[in-house]
C-alpha cells in the first residue's frame, strides 16, 4: 500500500511539474523572458524523467535508468542557471552537466546492490544545486530582501529535506533498506510537490517584481538622457528634502538651460541637438556627487538638488558651467558653442521643492538677461511656499488679500 501511495504521489508531482513547466515556457515566450524559458524547460525535463522512471520501474534497463537520472540532474542544473540568467549572468554550461556526469560516473563504479548509497549521492547532488540556486538569489538580494526572502528560503528548505537522509545515513544499518525505501521515498514525493508549487510561486513573484520595477523606472526616466524626468525628479527630491529636514540640513536646487539650443537644432538638425542634450547630461552627472539628484525637466532644461548650502551649490554650478563650456563639440559645419545658464536657490531645512524651483527659475532668468553662460544665485528663501509668494508679491507691489473677519 505504501508503494502504491508513493507511486501516486510521484505521478501527481510530475503532472504538477509538467503543467507548471508548460505554463512558464508559454509565458516566457509571451514576455520574451529567457529565465522563464529556462525554468519551464527544467520543469518539463524533470517531470518527464521522473514520470518515466516511476511508470516503468524495474522494467528499465540499466542504461536507460542512468540516462533518465542524468536528465533529472540536468534539470536541476537548469534551475540554477535560470536564476543566473534571471539576474543577467551567463549560463554556466559546465555546471549544468557536472551533476549528471558525477552521477553517471558514481553509479557505474558503485556496487549495483548499494541502492541506499546511490540515493544519498543523488540527494546530495540535488542539494548542491539547490544551495547554488539559493546563493544566486542571495547575492542578488539588493534592497528588496524583505520581499525576496521566499526566493531564498524555498531552495534552502528543498536542499535541507534532501540532505536529511545524508545527515542521518550513518545511523541507518544495511538491513534498514525497507525504512529507506518507504519513508524517504514518500517524504521526497510530498516534498517534490510542495517544492514545485513553491518554486513557481517564487519565480512569478520575482518576475512580477521586476516587471513592476521596469514600468516604474520607465515612468520616471527620460529615455534620451537616462536621467530622471520631471515626475521622477520631483518624487526623488521630496524624499531627500524630507530626510534632510529631519537632520536639520539645508538643500540647494539649481536649474540649467542650454544657451541658444533652438538655434543649434535649426543649424545642425535635431540629431545634433539630441547629442548636445546627452553630452550635457553626462557633464552634470560627472560633476555631481552620488548623493545629489539630477534630472531633465524640460526640452533643454535640467535641474539638480544638492543636500548642501547655497554657497556650496554655487561652486558646483560654476564647475558644471566650466566643464560644459570646455567640452569642445565639433560637427561638420564647425565647432558648436556649448554654454549654459544656471540659476541656483537654497533654503533652510524643510523648504518646499516648489519654492526652490521657482526661485532658481527666477535666478536663471536673471542669468540669461545678464548675458548667458553664467551662474546666478537667488536670495535665501523662507520655509513655505505661501510665505514665498507673499514676499514675492510684496516686492512687486501686489496688494495682499486681507483675512476674513467675523
Amino acid at each position: 500500500m505504501m508503494s502504491l501511495d508513493s507511486i501516486t504521489l510521484y505521478l501527481v508531482a510530475t503532472m504538477v511539474a509538467a503543467l507548471l513547466g508548460a505554463m512558464m515556457v508559454f509565458f516566457g515566450k509571451q514576455e520574451n523572458s529567457p529565465a522563464l524559458k529556462w525554468w519551464g524547460t527544467a520543469y518539463l525535463l524533470g517531470a518527464a524523467s521522473v514520470a518515466l522512471w516511476t511508470a516503468a520501474g524495474d522494467r528499465l534497463g540499466p542504461h536507460i535508468y542512468l540516462a533518465l537520472n542524468a536528465v533529472g540532474f540536468v534539470a536541476c542544473g537548469m534551475v540554477w542557471n535560470a536564476a543566473r540568467v534571471f539576474h543577467g549572468r551567463k549560463p554556466n554550461w559546465p555546471g549544468l552537466v557536472l551533476g549528471a556526469l558525477a552521477w553517471v560516473t558514481a553509479a557505474t563504479l558503485l556496487d549495483p546492490a548499494a541502492s541506499m548509497l546511490r540515493m544519498l549521492l543523488g540527494a546530495g547532488i540535488v542539494s548542491i544545486y539547490a544551495a547554488l540556486t539559493a546563493s544566486e538569489l542571495w547575492v542578488e538580494r539588493r534592497k528588496s530582501l524583505q520581499r525576496r526572502w521566499p526566493a531564498f528560503v524555498v531552495p534552502v528548505m528543498h536542499g535541507c529535506v534532501l540532505m536529511l537522509p545524508i545527515l542521518i545515513g550513518s545511523f541507518l544499518r544495511p538491513h534498514d533498506a525497507g525504512f529507506s525505501s518507504s519513508i524517504w521515498v514518500t517524504v521526497f514525493a510530498v516534498e517534490l510537490v510542495l517544492y514545485a508549487v513553491g518554486t513557481v510561486f517564487v519565480i512569478f513573484m520575482l518576475v512580477s517584481e521586476r516587471t513592476v520595477t521596469a514600468h516604474r523606472t520607465a515612468a520616471s526616466t527620460d529615455p534620451l538622457t537616462g536621467m530622471l524626468n520631471r515626475r521622477g525628479f520631483s518624487e526623488a527630491c521630496a524624499r531627500v528634502i524630507e530626510r534632510e529636514a529631519k537632520a536639520g540640513r539645508p538643500v540647494t536646487v539649481m536649474i540649467f538651460d542650454i544657451d541658444h539650443f533652438k538655434s543649434i537644432n535649426d543649424r545642425f538638425g535635431h540629431p545634433a541637438g539630441d547629442e548636445m542634450l546627452k553630452l550635457f547630461s553626462t557633464v552634470v552627472v560627472s560633476n555631481l556627487r552620488i548623493s545629489d539628484l539630477s534630472g531633465r525637466i524640460g526640452g533643454e532644461e535640467f535641474a539638480a538638488l544638492l543636500p548642501c548650502s547655497l554657497e556650496e551649490g554655487v561652486l558646483v554650478a560654476e564647475r558644471v558651467r566650466e566643464a560644459f563650456e570646455t567640452s569642445g563639440v565639433v560637427v561638420d559645419e564647425g565647432p558648436v558653442d556649448t554654454t549654459v545658464s544656471i540659476g541656483v536657490a537654497g533654503g533652510p531645512a524643510g523648504t518646499e521643492l516648489e519654492v526652490l524651483l521657482a526661485s532658481a527659475d527666477t535666478a536663471l532668468y536673471q542669468a540669461k538677461r545678464g548675458g548667458r553662460n553664467r551662474v546666478e544665485a537667488a536670495e535665501e528663501l523662507p520655509l513655505s511656499l505661501e510665505n514665498w509668494r507673499r514676499q514675492s508679491a510684496a516686492r512687486i507691489g501686489v496688494p495682499q488679500a486681507r483675512p476674513a473677519t467675523a
